[in-house]
C-alpha cells in the first residue's frame, strides 16, 4: 500500500495456463539498451498514469510474469555491478564517453584533470561512481550515442542563462541515475509502488501498461 499516492498494488505470480497466456517476448539487449532505452519510456509511463487520474489507477493489479522477473533479476544484477578502474571493460566504456563528449580532442589518461570538463568533481571521474554504480557510466554512453544533440546542449549549457553555481553535468547524470533506482524502487524484489510497477511493465515490452 502507497499511503502518499493513496493507491494499491496486488502483485501475484502466474501459473500454469495463466503463465504461458501471460509470458511476453523477451529481447535481449544489451545492459545499456535494457535500462536506458527503457528509461526513455519513463515519461510515456509514468505521465499517462498521472495525467490521466483514471479511478481503475488506484486499483491496479499487477501480475508479474516469469519474464518481468527475468527482467527486473538482470537489471538488479546490473545496478549492483561498481565501477572497477580495473576492469578493462569498465576503462574502455570510460574513454568511450570521453570520445563521445569531446570528439577530437585526445584524453591524456584516465586519471587526468581534463574530465573536469565534463563535469566530474575531480581529475579521477572512478571516484563519482559510488552512488551509480556502473550502470550510471553505461547510461551517460547510451545518451550521448544515440541523443548526441541533447547531450551536447547539457554538456555544453547551450541553453538557458549560465548561473554562476553551475551543476557538474557528469555528476548529474550519475545521480539521475540513483534516483531513478530509488524512485522506481528497481531494488525490491517485486514492485511495491505504481510506477515500478509501470516500469517493470514497460521494460518486459508489455504494452498494456499504456492501455
Amino acid at each position: 500500500m502507497d499511503t502518499n499516492a493513496g493507491s494499491f498494488v496486488a502483485v501475484r505470480r502466474l501459473a500454469g495456463s495463466d503463465r504461458a497466456a501471460g509470458a511476453v517476448a523477451f529481447h535481449h539487449s544489451s545492459s545499456a539498451e535494457v535500462v536506458t532505452g527503457s528509461t526513455a519510456w519513463i515519461g510515456r509511463g509514468l505521465s499517462c498514469v498521472c495525467a490521466q487520474g483514471r479511478d481503475s489507477d488506484a486499483r491496479l493489479s499487477f501480475d508479474l510474469t516469469p519474464v518481468q522477473e527475468e527482467c527486473l533479476l538482470r537489471l538488479q544484477n546490473r545496478i549492483e555491478v561498481q565501477y572497477d578502474s580495473s576492469n578493462r571493460e569498465h576503462q574502455e566504456e570510460l574513454k568511450a564517453l570521453w570520445c563521445a563528449s569531446f570528439p577530437g580532442i585526445e584524453l591524456q589518461g584516465l586519471i587526468s584533470e581534463q574530465w573536469k570538463e565534463m563535469g566530474w568533481q575531480g581529475k579521477d571521474p572512478s571516484t563519482d561512481f559510488r552512488g551509480g554504480g556502473f550502470i550510471s557510466l553505461e547510461n551517460l554512453l547510451f545518451f550521448a550515442r544515440n541523443y548526441p544533440k541533447s547531450f551536447q546542449e547539457l554538456l555544453r549549457k547551450q541553453n538557458g542563462d549560465r548561473a554562476i553555481w553551475e551543476y557538474p553535468f557528469a555528476v548529474a547524470g550519475v545521480n539521475i541515475t540513483f534516483m531513478l533506482i530509488q524512485m522506481l524502487d528497481l531494488q525490491a524484489v517485486k514492485p511495491r509502488s505504481l510506477f515500478g510497477a509501470v516500469f517493470l511493465k514497460l521494460l518486459s515490452g508489455d504494452g498494456s501498461a499504456m492501455a
